[in-house]
């Protein structure tokens, strides 16, 4: 091994994702080549520090690769944060920090140190005057005021603050948020590349479409030698903030029950999302297309068990998908199980819940929780909910929930104790986790964290 990484090492812990910052050719066999932007997954440290185990994801080759030339993909937490401006300058964050209440806050990127961000806070002087504060970003993606504490996130910086001055002015007591919630989409673009999640689009070919989304047109397509499902954004600028947020967010969750995301591109004035690729399409027309000659209890159950699991993650993330149904999960091959893996997907309405969302009109009244639709109350337990209604999807192959009940008489039924009756042939535990999962008080409802064990055996919560 040549001493090309340099001195300054970092520590990966095995199975990280790294992106590849340069190109490697390698100087020995047991190196691993690789070109920029090539995904390597860390398999284990070598006694030299400088230098790793590591698998290319694209082929699954192994070898030596020098740590200084990947780069480890982060979460971005981007959608967590109200308070984050973007570019604006100094006054522009003095004039909007008025009326002047000691404590309220907000993040701007610095217009003096590019890749540094700075925290500007009203002071408790009698001026009330606006404090400026550098936050340092180093290479390993740490956040420091003070070069003393260091944050893997702003988020997490903020969180820090509003709990201790610990040497600021005073705590961060209340953020600026923007009336419309919105964050540039510059802002999204930086953050994706500093993170690690943007992508070449010359190392992206487009094949067949495979449908039609929230956001626009989905095509089938390949990365690097990887079948990927690639979302093309619509020209709109509303749907631009929408569908940059649902990528943010996915970049967070890393499950197998999960979709998983590979990347994103900015091409000209598209936005393109790059998805693993699900071979066997949605769960609802897997459902419908087979039927009950085909597809047995095993198989049903399966699916059950790998939603439940995957919301249960999400659950524990204290995440909110908002949209969950057969037709939003995705069927790929499951190696060593005669059943197929099932994977939750369309993370668009997917929101941390202590986030307002004000687009909660546009929601599936049949899947939808009562409180969510009459209140606009969107919980975990309104997850729940839904994930009754997909349980029904699942037992009775892909029916249409609430048959011959008109999708304007939904809520009133429901409300007045209506309940759908169980499907042919489904398990009465199964059924009995149904009917739990639709009371109507949202406390009453099991967590998916309550239901996943049931799933495995005959037994009622």
């Amino acid at each position: 091994m040549s001493s090309i990484a340099g001195n300054s090492a970092r520590k990966f812990e095995p199975g990280t994702e790294c992106v590849a910052k340069y190109d490697f050719k390698g100087n020995s066999q047991a190196d691993l080549p690789f070109r920029k932007g090539d995904l390597i997954e860390i398999k284990r440290a070598t006694q030299d520090p400088n230098w790793y185990d590591a698998r290319r994801v694209s082929d699954g080759k192994t070898g030596i690769i020098p740590i200084n030339y990947v780069q480890q993909r982060r979460g971005l937490h981007i959608h967590e944060m109200p308070w984050f401006f973007g570019k604006i300058s100094r006054d522009e964050a003095e004039k909007l920090l008025k009326p002047r209440t000691v404590g309220l806050f907000l993040v701007r990127e610095s217009t003096n140190y590019p890749g540094d961000y700075t925290l500007c806070v009203v002071s408790p002087s009698s001026q009330m005057k606006v404090e400026h504060y550098r936050i340092t970003s180093k290479d390993n993606n740490k956040y420091s005021v003070d070069d003393e504490t260091y944050f893997s996130t702003l988020s997490e910086l903020v969180k820090h603050y509003k709990k201790d001055a610990d040497g600021l002015c005073t705590t961060l007591v209340k953020s600026l948020k923007k009336e419309d919630n919105a964050i540039s989409s510059t802002a999204f673009k930086e953050s994706f590349q500093k993170e690690g999640w943007s992508v070449a689009t010359e190392d992206i070919t487009f094949k067949e479409k495979i449908g039609t989304g929230e956001f626009g047109e989905v095509f089938k397509g390949d990365y690097q030698g990887r079948a990927v499902a690639i979302k093309q954004l619509k020209d709109d600028t509303h749907a631009a903030q929408s569908f940059l947020r649902e990528a943010s967010v996915m970049t967070t969750l890393q499950h197998q029950n999960l979709v998983v995301l590979i990347g994103i591109s900015f091409r000209g004035q598209d936005i393109l999302i790059l998805t693993e690729h699900c071979s066997k399409g949605s769960l609802v027309n897997y459902l419908r297309s087979r039927g009950r000659a085909v597809i047995k209890q095993e198989e049903q159950l399966s699916f059950a068990r790998d939603v439940c699991t995957g919301m249960e993650y999400l659950e524990e993330k204290h995440m909110i998908h908002r949209d969950l149904a057969a037709r939003n999960v995705l069927l790929t091959d499951n190696p060593g199980s005669s059943c197929l893996l099932a994977k939750v997907s369309d993370f668009g309405l997917a929101k941390d819940q202590q986030i307002q969302q004000k687009d909660a009109e546009k929601f599936p009244v049949k899947w939808t929780a009562p409180e969510a639709i009459r209140e606009k109350k969107f919980s975990s337990k309104s997850d729940v909910w839904s994930f009754g209604i997909l349980l029904w999807e699942i037992f009775s192959f892909g029916r249409n929930p609430y048959p011959r009940v008109s999708l304007d008489n939904v809520l009133d039924k429901v409300l007045s104790g209506y309940r759908m009756e169980k499907p042919d042939a489904c398990p009465p535990h199964i059924y009995q986790i149904m009917l739990k999962c639709w009371c109507t008080e949202p406390d009453k409802r099991p967590s998916f964290r309550e239901m996943s064990p049931k799933l495995y055996r005959e037994t009622n919560l």
